[in-house]
């Protein structure tokens, strides 16, 4: 990775996600999201432990001037949205829904920029209080979204599937076309919609793909991984490269405050 951004580049932050290793907890995020924020957004990743209230929101969104919540192996807990019971090796990760949901809520009232991806997208509807389907496949007439494991890596995050947007969506407005060809690998996915949310695109099957919040700045949500090789991927560098604008907007107001008094 070559790319060198200016010291003034915006600052986004990045949750990580509990993996349990040689009987020790490690807090870890994956480096796909990390380049693609570097490369794509022009922005500067800041990565927090998943710990819960010892990170207070506003504390941490003083800092920042984006978040970008990232997809993860993880489901979010069905009791969090009081959903049906979850498949029995479903992953979970108790310490990363403890701050990431009510960071949404937080960077959402402050009207910080936020990027939602997969498991973020999931996160932000039940933030907001939707709901979701733990098994999509498994649901009348939906698609098996699930990625394949008997593919090599790069397939597995290969074309899968259109999404037709909204024509006055946002996502159509900074992508400049009104459907695209995107990934799919979740096993969950939005059912019952937040209030706040609008759906912006959905797959041929109508699963829901993507979403943005109502009057709260830059806030979208997409369901698949534009994270992947975004610099390859024409309209997934065109999101983010706005969600970079949106940040650095919010950089200027941020910097620009006077220091408080201690």
């Amino acid at each position: 990775m070559q790319t060198k951004l200016p010291a003034d580049a915006p600052i986004i932050g990045v949750p990580m996600c509990v993996k349990h290793l040689d009987n020790h907890n490690f807090h870890t995020v994956g480096e796909k999201y990390l380049t693609a924020l570097i490369e794509a957004a022009g922005a500067y990743p800041l990565s927090f432990p998943a710990l819960g209230e010892a990170i207070p929101p506003a504390a941490l969104l003083a800092h920042l001037d984006g978040v970008l919540f990232t997809g993860s192996p993880s489901n979010v807990a069905v009791h969090h949205y009081s959903g049906a019971p979850d498949r029995l090796d479903s992953p979970q990760d108790p310490g990363r829904d403890a701050i990431t949901l009510p960071l949404i809520r937080e960077a959402l009232a402050q009207k910080v920029p936020v990027l939602c991806i997969c498991r973020g997208f999931q996160e932000l509807n039940v933030a907001l209080g939707g709901s979701l389907h733990t098994r999509i496949h498994e649901q009348p007439g939906f698609n098996d979204h699930r990625g394949r494991t008997d593919v090599p890596f790069d397939e597995m995050y290969g074309p899968a599937h259109e999404i037709v947007f909204a024509p006055d969506s946002t996502f159509a407005r900074l992508i400049g076309k009104t459907s695209t060809i995107v990934n799919s690998l979740h096993w969950q996915g939005i059912d019952r919609v937040a209030d706040r949310l609008v759906v912006e695109g959905r797959a041929p099957d109508g699963v829901v793909e993507a979403v943005r919040v109502k009057d709260a700045g830059f806030a979208l949500g997409a369901q698949w991984h534009p994270e992947f090789r975004a610099t390859e991927n024409p309209d997934s560098l065109k999101l983010f490269q706005a969600f970079g604008v949106a940040a650095r907007e919010r950089a200027k107001l941020r910097r620009a405050r006077p220091p408080v008094a201690a």
